[in-house]
């Protein structure tokens, strides 16, 4: 027997409310309340019916073997996974629109020829997921495909088919009959989502969601989606360059400190291996106005190359313009060269850019990007065969960062001869083979070295 009630959910978190509000208490967001009528089916089991029958046991009666892994053909899938997809768990891929969210999942879909897969499909047609399948893999023709966004069916074919992993685009498109709310609304995407869990850890059957984001870069739908799933992959990258990182936000079976780095081609996307070799620029000349950083992102050491260009500010204001760093952080750099070393920049442009469509946060290429503004500055090559892994402070103190033997480590494969480092680091071999540790204290060193300026 079905009761019905009405109840009003916000859109941004998901807080009930038995009226409508203005602004939502919880998240403090305005005129995301909207009235959506939840019908609840007594005869339904839920959650709690399901483990009824479960009884409480002892550390020690619980085996602790390992889950059992799906091998996804895709190496840098696997590290962040912790080996492999799980078996019975609940996998969310957010991104933005246009990132490769489809054509990963289909790319793991495909390369997975030995299983049963049943790829569902919301928003797109059958014929537009072959004609991606046909150019990804087209040997691999035996994947399930489902053009379906009612829950309930879905799950019915799931029963039929009893496929090895499941993946479904998107989760924002299902929706159920239990409840009287469009596709997409919080309380249909809680509803789905928890129905798709208790079907995955009763039958052991993987599932991939591909979930959309907000503006503001977090996944659309209520924060109670990110607690229920097991993994939380976030695809990120420009569209507008080749390259894609995927990072674990959240993972049950793994660590979240790993990333994969991907490159979009016409077939797919192609696993980078190494991406400090495809990061850094292989010139025949030297040019102003660009360092070598050393940099650790999640657990994964890289080397990037920063580029920067100091000209007169044409129109009395001067412009200060990053891609793939923060301004602000930026401006507090300029005024460390101003004030501490003396460099009078308030007049000039100052344009930043880290290539490769890259976002870096992290804070051990500020030595770096001082290098390429005072090496364009100067108009005065810096070396290719020198790197910079450093922090630096508001006094000018150079900062000692962590992880840098890994960074020293990457530089040495890579053939740098020369790294700049704090001084302050505690415990480094500055006696590395093939490679000469550079400790310096202040920003003015740096001049010293580089450009024998004082």
């Amino acid at each position: 027997m079905a009761k019905t009630r009405s109840m009003y959910v916000c859109q941004n978190c998901g807080a009930e409310s038995v009226k409508w509000l203005g602004r939502c208490p919880a998240c403090g967001e305005w005129n995301t309340y909207v009235e959506e009528r939840i019908s609840k089916d007594t005869s339904r089991p839920g959650l709690v019916d399901v483990s009824r029958n479960a009884i409480p046991k002892a550390l020690k009666e619980i085996e602790s073997n390992n889950e059992r892994r799906l091998d996804t053909g895709i190496s840098e899938v696997n590290r962040i996974l912790g080996g492999g997809i799980v078996t019975g768990s609940l996998i969310l891929l957010g991104g933005e629109p246009g990132i490769g969210k489809s054509t990963l999942a289909l790319q793991l879909a495909l390369g997975l020829k030995h299983l049963k897969i049943l790829y569902i499909s919301g928003e797109e047609s059958a014929r537009q997921v072959k004609l991606r399948a046909d150019r990804i893999n087209p040997d691999n023709q035996e994947c399930l495909i489902l053009n379906e966004t009612l829950l309930e069916n879905i799950l019915t074919q799931a029963e039929n088919v009893s496929p090895d992993l499941i993946v479904i685009d998107s989760i924002q498109t299902l929706y159920t009959d239990t409840i009287e709310s469009s596709p997409g609304s919080v309380s249909q995407v809680r509803e789905t989502t928890a129905a798709l869990l208790r079907y995955s850890k009763t039958t052991g059957t993987p599932v991939i969601l591909i979930g959309h984001i907000t503006k503001d870069g977090s996944i659309a739908g209520p924060k109670v989606l990110e607690h229920i799933v097991d993994v939380v992959l976030q695809f990120e990258g420009d569209s507008n360059f080749i390259y894609r990182i995927l990072r674990s936000a959240k993972n049950r079976f793994g660590s979240t400190s790993e990333l994969g780095i991907f490159e979009m081609q016409s077939r797919g996307l192609v696993e980078v291996t190494n991406p400090s070799e495809i990061l850094l620029s292989h010139r025949d000349e030297a040019l102003s106005g660009i360092a070598i950083a050393a940099a650790i992102d999640g657990a994964r050491p890289f080397l990037i190359e920063t580029q920067a260009l100091v000209s007169s500010a044409a129109y009395g204001t001067p412009q200060r313009s990053t891609t793939g760093f923060d301004t602000r952080r930026l401006n507090m750099l300029l005024a460390v060269l101003e004030k501490r070393a003396g460099f009078k920049l308030a007049t000039k442009d100052v344009f930043l850019n880290i290539a490769g469509g890259l976002k870096v946060n992290d804070p051990a290429i500020d030595l770096a990007i001082i290098a390429s503004i005072l090496s364009s500055t100067f108009d005065s090559a810096i070396p290719g065969n020198s790197c910079f892994a450093a922090e630096v402070g508001l006094s000018g103190e150079i900062r000692p960062i962590s992880r840098l033997e890994q960074r020293i480590s990457e530089a040495k494969k890579l053939g740098m001869q020369r790294i700049f480092v704090s001084k302050y680091n505690k415990g480094l071999d500055t006696k590395v083979e093939g490679i000469s540790v550079v400790q310096i204290t202040k920003v003015e060193e740096l001049v010293r070295h580089l450009f024998g300026r004082n």
